[in-house]
């Protein structure tokens, strides 16, 4: 505003603006400030603007401006697979650390694979198959330097307990795996769907009490289901919630096996106490991350040596080896089963694409670089597409991995191209040393694997900050533990999203004061030192006012005004409210029918409405409404509330 003429004000644009006439009874009121509106552009100037922001907001093609045709076509290429960008400027310095990394993260992934496969009631060989193709498709066309890519505990529980719902794994084994492909397939299209129409803002709805709600009741849950590798229990309920696991558990007492429940104890609490020691300190992380495939080892041969097998303690059994095979010919679209694969593909691919997206921003920020999430999101997506027709099912970026990943010095995606290899060779050559691995341990590495997602220390700060919050997030872990889990990520979205609309229908309006010896104005509520200024009621409205709203600013202000007469001053009596919009970014047709409403209402009780610092489009749509309404004029509009309080204290009337 520093180049804005003085002494007069903008209503309409045009020029006869300062011959509007004033309030009855008033004289001009000279101002030191116009009020402008934004510059005018056209409509479809506007739209364009505004699809940009919401699906552009990162200006991906930036780099693009101003480029030869041919240069274009070469960053658009990179920007595809980015594999190209990387691969030229690789080093030998580089291929060393990703080695290492890639090596360690393999000693993670083998074992956690398989373990996962189990969980979500698959062939094990399935979850080492996820381990292998998935890193190839990301690592061309992935950005994140060290998200390593597989299978993760909290998608496979939920595709094993929605699918199981339809089919029995074990009653029809080849079926439930068709499921699985077909749900991969959905999930893969709807994550790059995603990314295509730059819609990743949708995950958003999963706010951070959201996610710390449903993974704690979700790694409870994974635990729980654990119970029947740790005790050796043959009969297990389908269900997944505390209360018919718990129940089996008990009447089950029958089936426990000591030598099972003893081995699985001593595992699970080696593989606890090396991941305390990594967290206590954090560069013998190394041990944490060779401690899942050292229990395997240990106990394999364990069970091997001493036939342990034929004391109830239940093993993996044979493993055919050999590389993935083609799995097109699975896919399974028949009208019984779509639905259910559909939302299975729905909310597996959203966990996963929530945990890829929000890992891979992590690590890129510790290491000083952006990744874009809707490339992610594209990459995440076709990676799925590739497995589903490649025998693997839902895979993304999983967190233990990538720390590992991280921790190790991995510079590029190459370190995902060293553990699919040791994958790889791991199921031409060694997949009939897996036969005696005991289920108990597989069950103690998937609980070691989850325990981290109980976050306890996050949840309570969320207590501390935002009580609503908090609700959310007890009411994603309940709805987890005790209903399902896609019923707990439900109930914790709902409620988020219902908090949304509260606030929008309910936007919090504030009565302002004079904070002596300045012309600043402030929340009464919040400044004690604040005071009222006589014959003014000044409120600032903190949020766009649209038809959802403007209802309850209009009770909640005539209220206002009907309180402060009935208690007014003797010595002053009320006769503006002055309206702060510097808050209000955006208003619809509802809103300017809302300020005409308002100003009629308020005449009747012989006040004026006054509008100070009205912004961009606020401020446009008042003067178009104006010009055809002609609802209010030059003394009703002012850039600041000190100045519209000096300028019109000369007109306030007293009591008699």
């Amino acid at each position: 505003m520093d180049g804005a003429p003085h002494n007069a004000i903008d209503i309409c644009n045009d020029d006869n603006s300062d011959q509007r006439p004033n309030s009855p009874g008033m004289e001009a009121v000279a101002h030191k400030y116009k009020v402008l509106a934004p510059p005018k552009q056209s409509t479809v100037k506007k739209i364009k603007w505004k699809l940009k922001e919401t699906f552009f907001p990162d200006d991906p093609f930036k780099n693009f401006k101003g480029q030869p045709a041919r240069k274009k076509c070469l960053l658009a290429v990179k920007y595809f697979f980015p594999i190209l960008d990387w691969l030229p400027r690789y080093k030998l310095s580089m291929f060393k650390s990703d080695l290492l990394a890639g090596l360690t993260v393999a000693s993670l992934a083998i074992p956690q694979g398989i373990s996962y496969a189990k969980l979500a009631n698959l062939p094990p060989i399935i979850g080492l198959y996820s381990s292998f193709i998935p890193p190839l498709v990301y690592a061309v066309l992935g950005s994140s330097r060290g998200l390593a890519v597989g299978p993760i505990s909290i998608a496979s529980l939920i595709m094993g307990g929605m699918l199981s719902e339809a089919v029995n794994p074990y009653a029809d084994p080849a079926l439930f795996l068709q499921l699985a492909f077909t749900s991969t397939l959905f999930a893969g299209v709807f994550q790059a769907s995603l990314g295509i129409l730059r819609l990743g803002f949708i995950i958003d709805f999963l706010s951070k009490a959201t996610l710390v709600g449903f993974m704690a009741g979700a790694a409870v849950i994974v635990s729980l289901q654990q119970l029947k590798g740790l005790l050796g229990i043959t009969h297990f309920p389908k269900k997944m919630g505390v209360v018919p696991v718990m129940k089996a558990v008990v009447r089950t007492t029958n089936e426990w096996s000591w030598q099972t429940i003893l081995m699985g104890a001593c595992f699970l609490s080696f593989l606890l106490f090396t991941r305390h020691l990594s967290i206590k300190k954090p560069k013998l992380f190394w041990i944490s991350a060779g401690a899942p495939l050292a229990s395997v080892i240990i106990s394999t041969l364990f069970v091997f040596i001493f036939n342990a097998q034929d004391y109830n303690i239940q093993v993996i059994g044979k493993l055919k080896s050999g590389l993935n095979g083609p799995s097109l010919d699975r896919l399974l679209f028949d009208g019984t089963y779509l639905g259910v694969t559909m939302e299975t593909g729905l909310v597996t691919g959203i966990i996963a694409l929530t945990e890829g997206v929000a890992v891979g921003r992590a690590f890129a920020s510790l290491n000083g670089y952006h990744i874009d999430g809707n490339k992610e999101m594209m990459a995440i997506g076709l990676m799925n597409i590739v497995g589903s027709c490649t025998s693997c099912y839902v895979t993304t970026g999983a967190f233990s991995r990538s720390a590992v990943n991280h921790n190790a010095g991995c510079k590029t995606p190459m370190s995902n191209v060293v553990m699919a290899i040791t994958v790889m060779v791991t199921l031409l050559l060694l997949m009939p040393l897996f036969a005696y691995t005991p289920n108990a341990v597989l069950a103690a590495i998937i609980i070691s694997a989850v325990i981290g997602l109980i976050d306890i220390q996050t949840a309570y700060h969320i207590y501390k900050m935002d009580k609503v919050d908090f609700l959310v997030c007890i009411s994603g872990f309940l709805g987890v533990i005790f209903i399902s889990v896609q019923g707990g990520l439900g109930i914790s979205v709902g409620l988020s999203i219902f908090r949304i609309l509260f606030q929008i229908t309910r936007p919090k309006i504030a009565i302002l004061g004079n904070i002596q010896g300045t012309d600043i104005y402030r929340n009464l509520h919040q400044y004690k030192e604040a005071q009222r200024i006589p014959g003014f009621i000044i409120l600032s409205v903190e949020a766009p006012i649209n038809f959802a709203n403007t209802n309850y600013l209009h009770e909640r202000i005539r209220r206002w005004i009907e309180e402060e007469q009935s208690a007014e001053s003797k010595d002053t009596n009320l006769q503006y409210i002055i309206l702060d919009l510097s808050s209000v970014l955006t208003v619809d047709t509802s809103g300017i029918a809302f300020f005409m409403d308002l100003k009629k209402t308020i005449a009747k009780y012989g006040l004026q409405l006054v509008f100070v610092n009205p912004v961009g489009e606020v401020m446009e749509k008042l003067q178009r409404a104006n010009k055809l309404h002609d609802f209010f004029g030059i003394d009703s509009l002012f850039l600041t509330i000190s100045e519209a309080v000096i300028s019109l204290s000369s007109f306030i009337k007293l009591s008699p």
